[in-house]
């Protein structure tokens, strides 16, 4: 690991202008590039406290050997200059989209003598017209097959054609209609490219021009009574409206747009674009990236426009980009892609109508695309294995933990405090183990007292069910010394307790390896102390802070930083997320509950949502309770006549007994999903 400050440039040596930067490592490989509008501002933000640094960014200095910066005269030119660079270099620490899948195009190869059409995959050649990309290349060929009729261009490969030149006789598509047979001379070569580019002109957008044409020369044929000719034309029409049918108009001003969406996590994103042309969709791709680089929604769509945009020039690049955020700073990103595409392009983010609309269903489709994504990486059994292996390694266990649980508290400012436990198997999620728990009340938000009675509940249940296991077991040992074993039954276990399938006492009798706290040290110290107090030694412990995404073992100082590409700190994160979002679930459910059965609920004409305005505003009903008229008028839709008689019915009414179970006090329900 080096030191940054082993090969910091010296003062005064960083210029203050426009630039790119590239750090390198020992063998002299670049493994990162930037840009920046000031290098030496930049570059200086890498050299600070190492404790300062995000995580990735402090891995990235610390592997880093040296540094090194191109002064450029725009922030253009340094965006392009970024660009190349990444390409050239392929920088480990770069964000770098990979397809999701293999896109189809529908190209032209108009650099050809006689143009051909077809479906191509793939880095895209010189000289080539691409439209799309398609979700499937049957839907390019179903395209094509409605158009040949009306431009019969050229769809054979290269020997097919050399072939029928050679005999004199073209293919069947040439004898069928579906091609003008430059090969055997029925078409010249430029009669031939201007049916190309007839195609072209229809497939980028400009249809109602071309379709008005033929309506025109249908009813002048009809008129000179050329019926024969009036009904080609007519069928010519049909087929070219079926094939714009099959791409649905979303935008009714026939837009020339591309929408991008991103979906992320901490370690992950997934971006998704959507080709608009004359107002319909005429294709979708989709990428995801590793996020090596401490960057947010801002730079990872910077990232997608150059990679999207790169290499592309003239009207590959539309009119208008819409965005879910915009780099920063815009002018140069919307100045790089007016000059790639030769005119002004409208670089934005949809505020309202259609375009917002479309710009949702995007970013639907986006969270999907990062959803099954992770779904496939964690169904994968090698993948799952390397992970546990990981983790254990990384925790010093003696063996991968086969079972984890993870905790986390979930309160609305220190109201309705609730955790959630949920179960990781083989590092797949066992749903029908989840558990809910109600938290008693504490003076203050206290999640770390919260964490000390959820895991002392937790365990407890265990050591319960593990005695009755024990008593049972003696009783069946009993039982079968008088020859009376084939009474007992396995349903019959302690206490009414029954068992799981594969023969597991239910609840919380299984132990797990590994406990994961949602939180850092304080969180992960009131576990360790949970589990001492109750002589449990043999389930180890850690907390993963959100942070920095730290790994806190009890009773150190440091955390455990687990390496950016591993998938033990990919499945670390997944199970707490999980908890997370079982406990923000059943938080919510709480509240509502609390909201319908309050006294609220008593004031008449009081809706519920100027209900959930008050409790938002105030925090709770005791806060409301204690508010004043002028106070309660304060909150957004509430008059002095409303708030007059919520003040009046609050006071009639008297606080609510708080709930007390006799037993445990607790609250334990199935996860129901």
């Amino acid at each position: 690991m080096a030191d940054p400050s082993s090969y910091r440039p010296k003062p005064g040596q960083i210029p203050d202008s426009p630039g790119v930067y590239r750090f390198r490592d020992e063998h002299g490989r670049v493994i990162y590039v930037g840009k920046a509008k000031s290098l030496r501002q930049r570059l200086s933000s890498y050299f600070q406290d190492l404790a300062g640094l995000h995580t990735r960014t402090r891995t990235m200095v610390t592997t880093a050997a040296s540094v090194e910066w191109t002064v450029v005269s725009t922030e253009v030119e340094a965006l392009q200059l970024e660009y190349t660079w990444i390409k050239e270099y392929d920088p480990r620490f770069n964000v770098k989209y990979r397809d999701d899948k293999s896109y189809p195009s529908l190209a032209v190869t108009m650099g050809e003598e006689f143009p051909r059409v077809q479906v191509m995959r793939g880095p895209k050649k010189k000289g080539v017209r691409y439209f799309g990309p398609y979700a499937h290349a049957w839907a390019i060929r179903e395209t094509v097959d409605l158009m040949l009729r009306v431009f019969p261009v050229r769809t054979c490969s290269a020997g097919v054609f050399k072939r029928s030149a050679q005999i004199g006789r073209p293919c069947l598509l040439g004898y069928i209609g579906k091609c003008s047979a430059p090969c055997v001379g029925r078409v010249s070569a430029e009669e031939h490219r201007e049916l190309a580019e007839e195609f072209c002109d229809f497939m980028a957008g400009r249809t109602g021009a071309y379709l008005r044409r033929l309506e025109q020369q249908m009813h002048e044929a009809a008129e000179e009574m050329e019926y024969e000719k009036a009904a080609r034309l007519r069928d010519d029409m049909e087929a070219l409206r079926r094939a714009l049918e099959k791409n649905a108009v979303v935008l009714a001003d026939a837009t020339d747009a591309d929408l991008i969406a991103v979906a992320e996590d901490e370690l992950e994103a997934a971006v998704q674009i959507f080709h608009v042309r004359g107002g319909r969709v005429r294709g979708q791709r989709g990428w995801v990236t590793d996020k090596v680089e401490n960057v947010d929604t801002a730079g990872l769509v910077e990232h997608a426009l150059q990679q999207l945009y790169g290499e592309e020039r003239g009207d590959a690049v539309p009119k208008e980009v819409l965005v879910p955020a915009l780099p920063e700073p815009v002018e140069p990103v919307a100045q790089w892609l007016g000059e790639r595409r030769g005119s002004r392009v409208d670089l934005r983010i949809p505020q309202r109508g259609d375009k917002k609309d479309l710009m949702a269903t995007v970013q639907r489709n986006a969270q999907q695309a990062l959803v099954l994504h992770k779904t496939k990486r964690a169904s994968d059994l090698t993948t799952r294995s390397r992970a546990l292996e990981e983790i254990a390694e990384a925790l010093e266990l003696d063996s991968a933990p086969l079972r984890i649980e993870c905790f986390d508290i979930s309160h609305l400012q220190g109201q309705d405090v609730v955790a959630s436990m949920v179960v990781f198997e083989d590092g797949l999620a066992r749903k029908s183990e989840y558990r809910r728990f109600q938290i008693k009340s504490f003076e203050g938000q206290d999640d770390v007292r919260s964490m000390h009675e959820v895991i002392g509940r937790r365990f407890r249940r265990y050591l319960q069910e593990k005695q009755k296991a024990g008593e049972w077991s003696e009783e069946n040992a009993v039982e079968e010394e008088n020859g009376r074993a084939a009474d007992v039954r396995a349903g019959d276990a302690f206490a009414g307790e029954a068992r799981t399938e594969d023969g597991r006492p239910k609840r919380f009798a299984y132990p797990p390896q590994l406990v994961v706290v949602d939180g850092g040290q304080p969180q992960v110290a009131a576990a360790r102390k949970a589990l001492d107090e109750l002589g449990i030694e043999d389930v180890a412990v850690c907390g993963l802070a959100k942070r920095l995404e730290e790994v806190w073992l009890p009773g150190e100082d440091d955390p455990v930083v687990l390496p950016r590409t591993s998938e033990g700190l990919y499945l670390l994160q997944r199970v707490r997320d999980e908890a997370h979002r079982f406990a923000i679930a059943y938080q919510r459910s709480k509240r509502t509950r609390t909201l319908r059965a309050g006294p609220l609920d008593e004031v008449p004409g009081l809706g519920e949502t100027r209900k959930k305005a008050l409790l938002k505003h105030f925090g709770s009903v005791k806060r409301l309770r204690a508010a004043t008229v002028e106070q309660i008028c304060e909150t957004p839709g509430i008059g002095r006549k409303t708030a007059e008689t919520i003040a009046a019915a609050l006071a009639a009414a008297a606080p609510p007994a708080p709930a007390v179970n006799t037993a445990t006090g607790e609250i334990m329900e199935e996860a129901g999903e």
